[in-house]
């Protein structure tokens, strides 16, 4: 069990605890929420088991919230991190690609398949960049564009249960 190392989910109350896990997914309050609402128990001091019951709870979400979620997600390169207004996580994550360090070329091909993608798609693309450069993020891109809207959307999902995932091992 590996357990959180600045907080214990169990003994914290509502407020607390949708305050501290609120954008594990990305401007979607509504996860820690349910979560909490559905009781916490021991297991949910563990990040493996809590991550479980939060990916559970996507997974069960209506697809007009499961789409909504989606869509709070940024471009990646895309305006929103030009102008400085992602969240501190979705900052970090795309620093750590390297996305931040994008020649003009570069940027150019994110705004063309950022653009491409969300025509073909209507939601932007998603992608867990941790661990990933923007060299393999910009193949996936493209990669990507050749499936079907169902394909994307069930890897839009999977990718964002990638993300919480990471984020909550960060806490």
């Amino acid at each position: 069990m590996v357990g959180f190392s600045h907080c214990q989910p169990t003994t914290m109350n509502r407020s607390d605890f949708v305050a501290h896990f609120a954008d594990v997914y990305e401007h979607s309050p509504w996860v820690a929420e349910s979560v909490f609402d559905a009781v916490l128990t021991e297991q949910d001091d563990d990040i493996e088991s809590l991550h479980q019951r939060m990916s559970d709870i996507l997974l069960a979400a209506s697809k007009d919230k499961q789409l909504a979620l989606i869509n709070a997600h940024p471009d990646l390169a895309g305006r929103a991190a030009v102008n400085g207004e992602l969240t501190e996580a979705s900052t970090s994550e795309q620093a750590g690609a390297g996305i931040d360090k994008c020649s003009e070329e570069e940027f150019k091909r994110f705004t063309h398949f950022n653009n491409s993608y969300k025509s073909r798609f209507n939601f932007p693309f998603i992608m867990a960049v941790k661990g990933a450069n923007r060299y393999q993020i910009l193949e996936s891109f493209e990669a990507r564009l050749n499936n079907d809207s169902e394909t994307e959307f069930a890897k839009a999902i999977e990718e964002i249960n990638k993300i919480a995932l990471f984020r909550l091992r960060d806490m």
